[in-house]
């Protein structure tokens, strides 16, 4: 059994990656053109890895990977798929896209996400809903379970799934983003609780807080901007949790 989940840590307070933390790693970002997604493929291919990065943003996606090549970091590979629309067999056609191109995947993180609207549960659109959980929830764990056979190939395989805050406390009005965050969390826990005794993968989830970019815009349109941190100053905890220094941590909700 995993230890006790803890909704902050002080592990990483002082913690700084080493330049090839991550290197010959293959590492797969989904919502790889948002804010986290983005800054996180960044900062794990100037670490070493080789990012597969995976959005539906085809524009986006394009200016991370050129970000990444220009900077002289290993080469990503571009996964295009609209997670609203995917069925099943898309996400077993990426696992096997990764298969014939790497072999494995030593880790994965889900950073897609979709708002919907902030409404009473009792008013909430049921066309929205099934969109917001769909993305949020059924395909992050579609994604994971296509691809256990790769991460099961690694020595060293972290999962990391993004949490929020209205995961780990129901507040009013935050409908679908809140109940399918919660469902992330307990996902995440049931996956560590079923991966630790027999393979090499970890699962964690990180909350990162508020965070500059379009969905918070969405969210608080009144708020400043300039009063938020970007994602790049916050990529220490999702370094530790991909990187083999925070082997034997799983199945713990961190909080940045």
């Amino acid at each position: 059994m995993h230890t006790p989940n803890k909704t902050d840590s002080n592990t990483m307070k002082d913690y700084q990656a080493r330049p090839d933390l991550l290197k010959d790693r293959i590492i797969l970002v989904t919502g790889a053109a948002g804010a986290i997604g983005s800054a996180a493929a960044k900062a794990f291919a100037a670490h070493g890895a080789t990012v597969a990065l995976l959005d539906n943003r085809q524009v986006k996606m394009e200016k991370v990977y050129d970000a990444i090549v220009e900077a002289g970091h290993p080469k990503p590979a571009i996964c295009p798929l609209d997670l609203e629309k995917a069925s099943p067999d898309h996400y077993i056609k990426i696992a096997d896209m990764l298969h014939d191109e790497f072999g494995r995947l030593d880790g994965i993180l889900h950073a897609a996400g979709l708002l919907g609207t902030l409404t009473p549960l009792d008013h909430y659109d049921l066309a929205l809903w099934s969109r917001v959980m769909h993305v949020n929830l059924n395909a992050a764990y579609l994604m994971t379970r296509a691809c256990l056979g790769l991460l099961r190939q690694s020595d060293d395989a972290s999962i990391i799934f993004n949490s929020a805050q209205e995961g780990r406390k129901g507040k009013a009005y935050w409908g679908a983003y809140g109940i399918s965050h919660a469902a992330i969390e307990n996902m995440m826990e049931i996956f560590a609780d079923e991966l630790e005794a027999s393979t090499n993968i970890r699962v964690n989830s990180i909350d990162p807080g508020p965070v500059r970019g379009r969905m918070r815009a969405l969210s608080f349109p009144g708020e400043a901007p300039s009063t938020l941190p970007v994602a790049d100053s916050l990529m220490t905890d999702y370094l530790y949790l991909m990187g083999p220094d925070s082997k034997g941590i799983t199945g713990q909700r961190i909080s940045i």
